[in-house]
């Protein structure tokens, strides 16, 4: 027997309790973001494969799924973030001269689940704020996506920072071949200290033992004093390190815990500046993520300051308590204007009024009432519902 009900691993329908609540959490994230004056934009889910893969990242381009467009013979793609279409449209379509935020919120498809139990189908919500370089813009986005999760619900969370222009630097004062820099690159993510040891052992003194530390500079904030003291005092490292101590000590009130971690260099071919990221003890994966992102904008003929953070709303659902289903009022169908009114005044008030349309007393507890509209002395009134 075909089973054409099934659907593709790592993807899910969302049923009503989950894509109510998940609504809510994107109207009351979207409505804060409003009020911090981030302007809403909606890209569309398919765009030219050249458009999102910005700076020809790799990892991109393995999460996207591909098509051929049948009227352009192009190769087409669907999103799989939906940061860089924000990118192109600030540096497109808006072209604005001073400090743009923009905010967005809409469904992106991977080829593989980001993580364990992952959907391929996250619904991303977030934030970009373009056209300052500034750690005040930082600050801004981090606060933000902090504010974001305790609306949610979602309290004593970790923050972890890192910064790429640590490596950015050393790897520029190494004049290191690209080749090198993606091996060293790759070991850092890895940890890989054995690996990095045989990389570094022809680079200059100062860049070896700034490279071999990096995998052991991370835990709490104290990290940072540690850095001082092993790195070199390039201007780069410095304000780079500058920047993360000022960070942790501004949103030490918003987060449970702040890490800090050198080697982090997630998204290092298009991130330009300070990375974070969010951790919750309910869930294997960060929760969200962000970082300055300067250079992204040149790949749509503008490169602007950029920063920015997001989240999937589907993964912070599952974070979430369970919450009880809203009680409704049960009417009987009838072609009344007295009891249309009634109905009308009850929904303006939030109630749920559900109209019985088959008058089948068995069949009540599917529409999941507690009361309902009767009919005494000529007036529709509410009473309790007999079980």
């Amino acid at each position: 027997m075909k089973m054409n009900w099934l659907l593709p691993e790592n993807i899910q329908d969302m049923l009503p309790d989950e894509a109510w609540r998940i609504e809510g959490l994107r109207r009351d994230v979207l409505e804060m973001l409003r009020l911090s004056g981030y302007q809403l934009v909606s890209p569309p889910l398919l765009e030219y494969v050249e458009s999102l893969l910005i700076n020809d990242s790799e990892d991109m381009d393995l999460r996207s799924f591909k098509l051929v467009d049948q009227l352009s013979g192009r190769t087409l793609a669907l999103r799989a973030d939906i940061t860089p279409q924000v990118a192109r449209i600030d540096a497109h379509l808006l072209n604005r001269q001073g400090v743009t935020r923009l905010c967005y919120a809409g469904s992106v498809l991977h080829t593989q689940p980001a993580g364990l139990m992952r959907t391929r189908e996250p619904l991303q919500i977030g934030a970009e704020l373009y056209g300052h370089g500034g750690i005040e813009s930082d600050l801004e986005v981090q606060r933000l996506m902090l504010q974001a999760l305790a609306l949610m619900g979602i309290q004593g969370v970790h923050l972890d920072l890192g910064h790429v222009g640590v490596f950015r630097s050393l790897v520029k004062r190494a004049s290191l071949a690209a080749e090198l820099e993606a091996d060293l690159f790759n070991a850092l993510q890895r940890k890989d200290v054995p690996t990095l040891r045989t990389l570094v052992a022809n680079l200059p003194q100062d860049v070896q033992v700034a490279l071999l530390a990096l995998p052991q500079l991370y835990g709490g904030v104290e990290v940072i004093a540690r850095a001082r003291a092993i790195l070199p005092a390039y201007p780069e490292v410095t304000a780079a390190l500058n920047e993360l101590e000022q960070a942790a000590a501004h949103l030490k009130t918003l987060a449970g815990d702040i890490g800090i971690d050198l080697a982090e260099l997630r998204g290092y071919h298009y991130h330009s500046g300070m990375v974070f990221a969010v951790y919750h003890a309910g869930s294997h994966d960060a929760i969200a993520l962000g970082g300055r992102y300067d250079d992204v904008g040149k790949a749509f003929g503008r490169a602007r300051p950029a920063t920015g953070f997001s989240m999937d709303l589907r993964q912070l659902h599952g974070l979430l308590s369970k919450q009880e289903q809203q009680k409704t009022i049960h009417a009987p169908y009838r072609q009344d204007a007295a009891l249309d009114a009634a109905m009308a005044a009850l929904r303006a008030q939030g109630e749920i009024v559900v109209v019985d349309l088959l008058g089948k007393p068995e069949y009540h507890p599917e529409l999941n009432c507690d009361r309902e509209l009767v009919l005494r002395d000529g007036k529709w009134v509410v009473v309790e519902m007999k079980i």
